[in-house]
């Protein structure tokens, strides 16, 4: 196996007007040198950024993007809050710059007043935060990152990607008895809605790369809204709108492990351009056609959505054509909205994507929710993806056209690179990995091309379908990992999901299996009245919800212009291509 196997070479990429490829002298779309620790759970995340800002000293620089920022969210049960932290470090002389989503009313849940107000809070103390809404019509800013830098200390910058927001409801933990701070949510989530999340935590150079794509946003020179409204607004009401200069960008942080990272992103289609991205970006969904062209045995994936046959049909095609393949999925079993508007296009996206996988593969798909202990739903917010052990990604974009496309996203991509010796060393000379032969699978030679060929075999009703008979005869190919990052993040969260925790030996087939039986154990405690101690886990199988026709009628415009919508340039739609 060779890095640039799995990882986009800089012409993949798709953007040659960013600096996030060429700012390495190695002239490698990615760093080595990292250690990248996943922090399972809100109430994780924020106890390791609690502690780290508040060791930061005056001088240092701490830079953020979020969503959704609800200042008086708390990092602990006693505090401080998210407005507390950064502003008493803004006071202490650190330099806290911010970007964050402006966002939409909140009368339509979302987050407008929340984000002005921590904007107001930080600005307040010392520091600056834009509301930024260079996105497209009924686009967001869905990035989630906080870097740390420390001229004088650069063993201690870190930097955080992942799917977690500064907001209500994301302070959870294993025991998924919800954050007393509740975002609004269906009424089947109970009064502390449980919550299912992921942060990557990164140390070494590619903490360079995630601040370079902060200042890349940070300095574009479009204004932070084109809405006279908004600018009126922010000019009656003094808001800062102008992005002042940030210090020099130091040395990126020195080597300390032996991962490799790659990041991905999305931007859009938009006029006018960013100036780093002046035809969008589309990095996270050309890294996923890369790497599932090459998966051989099991997908593990966990995710907020699962929406769009533009984007799963990726995975359904790779199902199709290889029968050792299998499927893992961990999904909402409900959305976070009820009502009778908003329901049907949250469903009727994932009622098409799990058909589409299911004709394509039938039983070596298998989607999961979660409960916890009470039965109470657990929300899924992660978006995590582990392919055959090898390769792993935590991010903020999610299985859907929106994700791809439509709003900015950031993920975190790493293979894991221990334990290889001499051919680490060539690697970050821009040499190659060596793994046995029997690891590597053929790669179309366009994938984007057999994509439109399933797809067209898929609509015309072509027999692709791999059933249960078909899975059950499958012979196995398991790939060679480098390292243990990608299958030891896959069985952290099996065993918390399963309640026990898996043999490490154990095959992908074997972990496809213990899922079914939990789940299997589970639903029928449930249907047998509960009698009886409950099985362990959080795992019930997810049965896709029937929607009549008129249901269906309306919502699909919905779903495809709101909810699901496309940011490629209109010939790259034409073409269906990413």
């Amino acid at each position: 196996m060779r890095s640039e196997d799995w990882f986009l070479r800089p012409s993949e990429r798709g953007n040659p007007a960013t600096r996030i490829d060429s700012r390495r002298p190695d002239g490698l779309a990615w760093s080595t040198g990292n250690e990248v620790r996943p922090l399972v759970h809100g109430a994780t995340y924020f106890a390791e950024l609690l502690a780290r800002v508040s060791a930061m000293e005056a001088g240092d620089l701490l830079l953020f993007t979020d969503w959704r920022g609800d200042p008086d969210e708390r990092l602990s049960p006693d505090g401080p809050s998210v407005s507390e932290m950064l502003c008493e470090a803004a006071k202490r002389g650190v330099l806290v710059r911010g970007l964050i989503w402006r966002s939409h009313w909140d009368r339509i849940q979302f987050s407008g007043e929340e984000n002005r107000h921590l904007g107001e809070d930080i600005v307040a103390h010392g520091g600056q935060c834009l509301l930024d809404m260079r996105v497209r019509p009924g686009g967001s800013h869905h990035m989630k990152m906080v870097v740390l830098r420390h001229p004088d200390r650069p063993w201690l910058d870190v930097a955080f990607v992942g799917g977690i927001d500064l907001c209500h409801s994301r302070r959870d933990d294993a025991s998924h008895l919800g954050d007393p701070q509740r975002q609004s949510m269906a009424g089947v989530f109970g009064e502390r809605p449980p919550w299912h999340d992921v942060q990557a935590m990164i140390r070494g150079p590619a903490v360079g790369d995630v601040e370079a794509v902060f200042r890349e946003r940070w300095n574009d020179p479009v204004p932070i809204t084109l809405n006279p409204v908004s600018r009126l607004h922010d000019l009656l009401d003094r808001q800062d709108d102008t992005a002042n200069r940030l210090p020099d960008q130091q040395p990126d942080p020195e080597p300390c492990g032996d991962h490799a990272v790659q990041l991905l992103r999305t931007y859009p289609f938009r006029r006018p351009g960013y100036s780093f991205a002046p035809k969008g970006e589309r990095s996270i969904a050309r890294g996923y056609l890369k790497v599932l062209a090459r998966a051989c045995s099991l997908i593990y994936l966990e995710d907020q959505y699962l929406w769009s046959a533009d984007v799963v049909e990726a995975l359904a095609l790779a199902l199709a054509e290889r029968p050792g393949l299998r499927l893992i999925a961990i999904i909402p079993r409900y959305p976070d909205q009820d009502g009778s508007l908003s329901k049907p296009p949250n469903l009727i996206g994932r009622v098409d994507a799990l058909r589409l996988l299911r004709r394509a593969a039938g039983g070596r798909v298998a989607i999961y929710g979660l409960e916890n202990e009470a039965g109470t739903p657990v929300y899924v917010h992660a978006k995590v993806c582990v392919v055959d052990d090898t390769w792993a990604i935590i991010g903020s974009d999610n299985f859907n056209r929106r994700s791809w496309t439509h709003d900015s996203e950031l993920s975190c991509a790493v293979l894991d690179l221990a334990g290889k010796g001499a051919d680490r060393g060539r690697e970050a000379d821009g040499g190659t990995l060596e793994l046995p032969a029997a690891a590597l699978v053929p790669v179309p030679a366009s994938p984007a091309a057999e994509l439109s060929r399933w797809t067209a075999d898929f609509v015309a009703g072509g027999a692709l379908s791999a059933g249960p008979a078909a899975a059950a005869q499958a012979t196995e190919t398991r790939p060679a990992p480098a390292g243990d990052y990608a299958r030891r993040l896959r069985l952290q969260l099996s065993g918390e999901h399963l309640g026990v925790a898996l043999d490490p030996a154990s095959s992908p087939a074997d972990a496809y299996d213990a899922f079914w039986r939990a789940a299997s154990e589970l639903d029928a405690w449930h249907a047998n009245g509960r009698r009886g101690p409950r099985p362990p886990g959080q795992l019930r199988h997810y049965h896709a919800p029937e929607l009549t026709r008129w249901q269906r009628v309306i919502a699909r415009p919905l779903y495809r212009f709101v909810y699901d919508p496309d940011g490629r340039p209109p010939a790259m739609r034409r073409r269906r291509e990413f």
